[in-house]
This record gives C-alpha cells, sequence and structure tokens, in this order.
C-alpha cells in the first residue's frame, strides 16, 4: 500500500531524528533511533551518485541537498528490492563516505561521514538541490562512458545489459565525439556485428545494413518504431539530435511489433538537463568539409520546473568522390515541464535536410568489355552532374510521464513525421566499357518521389509486483502507427528517344548525356497501418535466477494502389497480417558475483518490403531465433563484457537479386526457405581503467540455404571492430589520444562480368587515430585523422565503389 508524500515524509524525519543525529551516533544507535517507516519498491541501476540522487527524490518527493564536490565522480551501487526511504538512502551512500541528515521537514542534507570530515578540512559550500523535478533517463552525455548503465531496447524492461538476455551495443555521445560520428551510417560501421554494404553513396537503397546475415529494417526514435517500407530513408539521420544508439542484435520482435532476425536501431534523443549548459564545436576536415554544432539547454523559469532545449548543426562539404556535395541542415527543440512532483510533460520539434548532389547509387563498372578488371581512381563519380538526393524530414512528438507512488511509471507519447525524399537517380554502372576507345558503359536513370506521413502513439506502463515473497518486473504497452504514402511514379531505367550512352567514360565529366524527359506516368498509394500490445516480465525464480517472459499481439496491413495515366487503370493490392503473436522468453543465471549465463528464444515474424521481378511482395518473413551466452559487468557495470552464439532458421527470406529491378526501378528479390543464419558475437565496451575507455568485438556470421549453399556473400562472414581512448595527464593534463581499427575478411560476388567470373575484396584493416587536448578551462581541440595507411578498398563485390581515402579534420569545442 503506497503512502502519501506528506506521510513519507513525517516517516523519515521521525526517523532521523533531526540534523546531525544520525551522523554523529554510534552504528548500532543509530539503527535503534530510525524509526521503521513504509516500504517503497526501488530498482536503481549502478549509476553516477548525482543521477541516483535524483531518481531518489523523484520517487520520494524529498528535497537532497548537498555540494556539487561531494558527489562528483562518485558513483552508487545498484539497489534492488523493497526498503524504507532511509534504509535506499543508505544503499546509495555506500562507500561513498557520505551520511544523509534531516535539516528540516522533507529535506535531507548529505554530509561527510565524521571520519571523512575529521579527514578534510572544513568548508562551507553553498548546497546543490536535488527534486523530483530532476530530469529523467539514463543520458550518455557527460559520464565519458562508452557504456550505458540500463537499456529497455530489448524487452521493454529497464535492465541492466548484463540482467538483458541478447547482445546489446551502445554508441554513446562520448563515442560519436571521439570518433566524429555525425550520420548513422557512421554509428553503424562502428557498431559490433553491423556491416554497411555499400553499394553506392550513403542514404541510397542500394546500401543496406547488415546484422547475422540480415537487412536491418527495424529504426526506433526514443523506442517508438518508425513504420515505412522504404526504410532506407532512416539512414540519413543525423546524430546531432541523439544522446546515444541502443542496437539490439537478433530477433526483437518483442518491441517492434514483428520481429526481423537482423537487429533494431533505437536512437535515443537529448533530452532538457536542469542545469544550464551550452556548447558549441566547428570543424573543417578533407574535402572542404565544414560543419557547425550548438547545442543549448537551460531552464526557462527561476525554480527549474520547466527547461528547454536547442540544438542546431549545419554541415557543407564535398567529398573524395568527383561531382558529389552534401549538404546538412538540423535543428531540434524540445521543452519539457514538472506538472506536480511525479507528472512530466515533454514537447519536441525537429528537421532535417540532407541535399546531395552529384549523387550516384553505385560505382563505375568493375570489368572492361574484354572481361578483365578496370582499375579506377576513388575519386573517379559514377554521377552525372545532374543526379542529387534530397531527403527532408520533419518530426513532432509529445510525452507524459507520470511516476506513481508505488514506483510504477506510466509514459505515453504521440509523434508525427513528415518525410520528403526526392531523388533524381543516375549512375553510370551500366555495360562495360572498351579498354581503348572508352566506349559501352551507359546510365541508369530515373526519379524517385517519396514523401511518407507517419503518425504513432504509444502508452507503456513499467513497474514492479510482489509474488511468493519475492519483488518481480513487469512492462505493458500498446502501440498504434499508421503511415500513409502518395507520389507520383516516373519511367525507370530505360526512356523513349533518349540515349544513356557514355561516349567516352575515360574523359567523361558528368554532362553528357543530359538527364532524361521523364513525366509522370502515373500515381500510387500506400497506407500501412500496425496495431499491437505487448507485456514482458522478469520472474525472480531464484536470487540468482531471472525468468523473462513477454509477448506481443500484432495486426498489420499495406494497402496500395496504382494508377496508370496511359490505360487509365488502377490496380490494388493488400498484404495484411493478423493475429499474429511473437513469443519470448529468456533465463538470466548470475553464477558469480560479476558473471551470468543466459539463453533466449523468440520466433519471428516480419512483414518484408522487398519486391520480386513481377513488382509482387515476398511474402512475410517467418521463423524462429536462439541465443545463448554469458555476460560480466565490473566496476559497477561501467565495463561490460559479453559473448553469444546463435541460430536462426527462416523461410522466405528475401535475396538480391544482382542488376535486376522490379517494375517501379528498386533492386529486386526472390524468396527462399529453409534458411540458417548461425554465429558468434564478442564483445567488450566500457572503462577498464579510470581514464581509459575501450570498445572492441569480433563477429562470425554464415548464412546458408536449405541446400546448404552459403548466400550473402558480399557481406563478410568475419568482422573485428576496436576503437580506444586513453587520458594521458602524465604528459600534458587533459590530454586524451585513442584510435581504433575496422577489420573484415573476404568478400565476392559470382557471375561477374562479361565472362561471369567472381570479383573478389580480399580481407582488409582500416586504422583510424584521434588526439583531444583543453587548451584551457571550456576549449577543447580534437583531431582525427580516419584510414591512417590509407588502405585502398572496395565496400562491395558488385562493382567498382571504393572507401573513403586517409582524411584530416578538426575540431574546437567550446562550453558556455
Amino acid at each position: 500500500m503506497a503512502l502519501r508524500p506528506t506521510a513519507l515524509a513525517a516517516l523519515l524525519v521521525a526517523g532521523v531524528l533531526g540534523a546531525g543525529v544520525l551522523a554523529s551516533m554510534p552504528a548500532h544507535a543509530q539503527q535503534a533511533a530510525a524509526v521503521e517507516a513504509a516500504r517503497q519498491a526501488f530498482q536503481y541501476p549502478s549509476q553516477p551518485l548525482l543521477d541516483a540522487l535524483r531518481a531518489f527524490g523523484r520517487q520520494t518527493q524529498y528535497q537532497v541537498l548537498f555540494d556539487d564536490a561531494l558527489v562528483q565522480g562518485r558513483q552508487a551501487p545498484a539497489i534492488t528490492g523493497s526498503f524504507t526511504p532511509r534504509e535506499a538512502l543508505e544503499r546509495l551512500l555506500a562507500g561513498s563516505g557520505l551520511v544523509g541528515v534531516s535539516t528540516q521537514p522533507g529535506t535531507i542534507t548529505l554530509r561527510k561521514a565524521p571520519q571523512a570530515a575529521a579527514a578534510a578540512a572544513d568548508t562551507v559550500l553553498a548546497p546543490v538541490v536535488v527534486t523530483a523535478q530532476a530530469e529523467r533517463g539514463v543520458a550518455t552525455e557527460g559520464t565519458g562512458s562508452y557504456t550505458t548503465h540500463s537499456t529497455r531496447s530489448a524487452t521493454g524492461l529497464g535492465l541492466s545489459l548484463r540482467e538483458t538476455p541478447q547482445s546489446v551495443s551502445v554508441i554513446t555521445r562520448q563515442r560519436m565525439e571521439d570518433q566524429g560520428l555525425t550520420q548513422l551510417a557512421d554509428v553503424v560501421a562502428q557498431t559490433a556485428g553491423l556491416v554497411v554494404s555499400q553499394n553506392g553513396n550513403v542514404g541510397s537503397d542500394s546500401s543496406p545494413i547488415y546484422s547475422r546475415g540480415f537487412s536491418v529494417d527495424n529504426y526506433l526514435i526514443d523506442g517508438v518504431k518508425m513504420l515505412e517500407s522504404y526504410t532506407s530513408i532512416f539512414q540519413s539521420q543525423d546524430m546531432a539530435l541523439y544522446d546515444r544508439v541502443e542496437i539490439v542484435r537478433g530477433a526483437t520482435g518483442l518491441m517492434n511489433g514483428s520481429g526481423s532476425p537482423s537487429a533494431s536501431i533505437n536512437m535515443v534523443r537529448k533530452k532538457p538537463t536542469k542545469d544550464f549548459q551550452a556548447s558549441a564545436r566547428l570543424e573543417l576536415g578533407s574535402w572542404d568539409y565544414r560543419r557547425a554544432d550548438v547545442d543549448i539547454s537551460t531552464p526557462l523559469n527561476e525554480s527549474g520546473s520547466v527547461r528547454g532545449r536547442l540544438v542546431a548543426a549545419v554541415q557543407d562539404a564535398g567529398s573524395y568522390i568527383d561531382r558529389l556535395e552534401e549538404d546538412r541542415t538540423v535543428l531540434y527543440g524540445v521543452v519539457e515541464a514538472d506538472l506536480d512532483a511525479g507528472t512530466l510533460v515533454r514537447a519536441g520539434l525537429s528537421q532535417q535536410r540532407h541535399d546531395s548532389t552529384g549523387h550516384a547509387r553505385g560505382g563505375l563498372p568493375a570489368f572492361y568489355s574484354d572481361g578483365t578488371r578496370t582499375k579506377w581512381a576513388r575519386s573517379d563519380s559514377a554521377a552525372p552532374t545532374w543526379a542529387y538526393s534530397k531527403r527532408h524530414s520533419t518530426s513532432g512528438f509529445v510525452e507524459l510521464e507520470h511516476l506513481f507512488d508505488n514506483g510504477w511509471e506510466l509514459k505515453a507519447s504521440a509523434m508525427r513525421t513528415l518525410t520528403d525524399s526526392d531523388e533524381l537517380v543516375g549512375y553510370a554502372s551500366s555495360g562495360n566499357p572498351d579498354r581503348v576507345t572508352g566506349a559501352g558503359v551507359g546510365i541508369w536513370a530515373t526519379h524517385w518521389l517519396y514523401q511518407p506521413h507517419q503518425n504513432v502513439v504509444n502508452v507503456n506502463a513499467n513497474g514492479q509486483f510482489d509474488l511468493f515473497g519475492r519483488e518481480h518486473d513487469l512492462a505493458l504497452g500498446v502501440t498504434h502507427a499508421r503511415t500513409r504514402r502518395n507520389g507520383p511514379h516516373f519511367t525507370n531505367w530505360y526512356h523513349d528517344g533518349w540515349s544513356n550512352a557514355i561516349s567516352n567514360i575515360f574523359t567523361w565529366d558528368g554532362n553528357d548525356p543530359a538527364a532524361p524527359d521523364n513525366p509522370t506516368v502515373g500515381s500510387g498509394t500506400m497506407n500501412e497501418r500496425s496495431n499491437s500490445v505487448f507485456a514482458s516480465t522478469r520472474l525472480h525464480a531464484t536470487d540468482a535466477l531471472s525468468v523473462i517472459l513477454g509477448a506481443r499481439y500484432t495486426d498489420w496491413q499495406r494497402a496500395e494502389s496504382t494508377h496508370s495515366l496511359k490505360t487509365g487503370s488502377t490496380t490494388y493490392s493488400l498484404s495484411q497480417a493478423s493475429g499474429e503473436i511473437t513469443p519470448y522468453a529468456g533465463l538470466v543465471f548470475d553464477f558469480s558475483e560479476r558473471w551470468s549465463a543466459y539463453a533466449s528464444y523468440t520466433t519471428i515474424f516480419q512483414p518484408q518490403s522487398y519486391k520480386t521481378i513481377t513488382g509482387r511482395y515476398i511474402d512475410p518473413l517467418s521463423g524462429n531465433s536462439t541465443e545463448v551466452g554469458i555476460k560480466g559487468a565490473f566496476f559497477d557495470n561501467r565495463l561490460n563484457i559479453g559473448a553469444a552464439v546463435y541460430e536462426t532458421e527462416e523461410d522466405n527470406k528475401a535475396i538480391a537479386i544482382p542488376d535486376t529491378f522490379a517494375p517501379d526501378g528498386a533492386q529486386a528479390y526472390y524468396a527462399t526457405s529453409g534458411t540458417k543464419s548461425r554465429g558468434f558475437e564478442v564483445e567488450v565496451a566500457g572503462q577498464v581503467a579510470p581514464g581509459w575507455e575501450l570498445s572492441a568485438s569480433f563477429a562470425r556470421n554464415v548464412t546458408r540455404d536449405r541446400l546448404g549453399t552459403l548466400i550473402n556473400t558480399t557481406v563478410p562472414k568475419n568482422t573485428a571492430k576496436l576503437y580506444t581512448s586513453y587520458q594521458l595527464d602524465a604528459l600534458a593534463r587533459g590530454l586524451v589520444v585513442g584510435g581504433g581499427l575496422r577489420w573484415q575478411n573476404e568478400i565476392y560476388a559470382n557471375n561477374m562480368g562479361p565472362n561471369r567470373v567472381r570479383l573478389v575484396q580480399p580481407a582488409y584493416t582500416v586504422v583510424d587515430l584521434m588526439a583531444r587536448y583543453p587548451v584551457s578551462e571550456k576549449t577543447t581541440i580534437s583531431v582525427n585523422l580516419n584510414n591512417v595507411f590509407d588502405k585502398e578498398y572496395l565496400t562491395n563485390a558488385g562493382n567498382s565503389y571504393y572507401g573513403a581515402p586517409r582524411s584530416l579534420r578538426v575540431a574546437l569545442d567550446t562550453k558556455f
């Protein structure tokens, strides 16, 4: 039974018996003096003590007063169970050398314990107030960490990485800043087990992301799935808006409404902070790269109960590829307000504009007409001057959060996203050049307009319940998502009266031929909706064994119509799946203080947006996925280690058909059943020692069809990734140096070129370096040198699209 805040305050005040008394009494006397108070359910991960105190203030509605220097750099241990507020606070302060005393009703002041106080000089400092109005969530900015303390991306429950029975990677704010990861594709390239199979410029539909043998099409923002059949749109997300990116590998149907067996990518927005903070970053780099970021967060009233944050970024960049230029504009504003001690409302608006000229969906041909390999410079472009890609997105959202007296939390959100994607596609990948005359190459050309509108409403609740003398966790949620798209259709690839031929590819400057006359030939509509309900629970069978069970019920439907101006006819198609249930089961066994073993199982249901040669959507992917592994957490969860072995069996797996298109011009696929994907992953992330952050991983995946034949050979089976940073105060105070590497094994494609031979990209390694130094208290300069040894490699085995050469970026950061 929950008590009102006034009752809790009275009990705690009675328990501490006045200012300074507990701090000066011996331990047994303190226990005798404590008055029994009503118990509450506390479940806090190990986290910075400041964050733990904020959570304590929110839940108990006490003011906690302290000097910032007392808690700076201190870590609170994880606590789980039913405690009085005094017991909970004592556990949070364990090992910190601090005690809490009551100075007035409803207020607790933190002081050094008598022994610690005697050892330090007495200093009277103004206290900092932490109350229920403090910021919520587990932000990674400001922590300096390469890991996080908890995530809900896998099960909906607030679990640590060790407690989660799936493989989870987190790219934190610090990691993004250290490596200069400004786009989602940059983040993916550094994530364990994920690969960008890049056939052309970033953002094109020919550059899918792969995990565990499958292309990734589960993109989420703040845990809410983006529902749209053309998922490549989301690859253009700019990272200026986000605190972190959480990646759950494997089937994630419990949280997504439909379970892709690849991975889900959850981008978590920045939130307003309780205290004022502001920063600006100016970055310059190779190929006329210029970028400026501004981030301001501030209280909007005297009490800080209303807070706002504004993030803006502008980028103007050339490229190592001729004619390619990329411009970005990002604007994000969010305001949140505490309606009362336990209720918060948040509203925000963001806009992203990503415009590219000289944009190519593929690279130049890999073979001459005589069947021998071509050799292009990495700067040679396959794009005509008129090709472009424009990705514009506007998103607005409203969220309401309420924390009940019994510790349960309710969150409701509504989001509307408007996307405007306009691509005039052109790339010189058709044919094979004569090695003497340069003739024989043509341009693939079309025009695509995508303008989807998505509305999502999501409500979920999290809390604890008692059963059989133990406390357990429960999460419930319901989601309604709908996407509508209307747009014109154009002729794809072949155009009457237009020759796509390039007279001499060796002297081509991109100007000839001009873009084809391509008026609209029809129009189409698409309506996609998904209604789903999920529940998940963690049952503590024993102190060491947890059982996680869950399921999601999904109704999904996609209706399309296509109208032809030539015939005046309209065709309709309907794809749907009703009453689909995606179960989830997991076990976590703590076999030592720091190590756990786990196993998880889920079935797979995934509506697919891939089309056959005839234009028909491939039937939904179905199957099952099993994962077993081991995880370790050290230094109060500041270092996480995980290793997993998995197997996924599926039917209706989509396989791309090289250089073959559906009627709408999209990549054509065929379906295969009886496919098995197997592999293992190892990952280490977090703080190895004070000042030393590390992220290292190795992943292996092998995918075979029902006959045992390898498929997806253009995606590496083995990948290794490493990045680390270390603070070298011995050389220069505040100096941080870092570096990393990315390695992958050989990839290949069969039946390529006029002679139908195998095209191979051998194994390769790319090395990056970083240094950061504070030139003053508030100003820092950083340098990133990428591809230090200027490694030349193809990013895919389908054409001649090369990875970026050696490049340099220099950034100046200022905090206000």
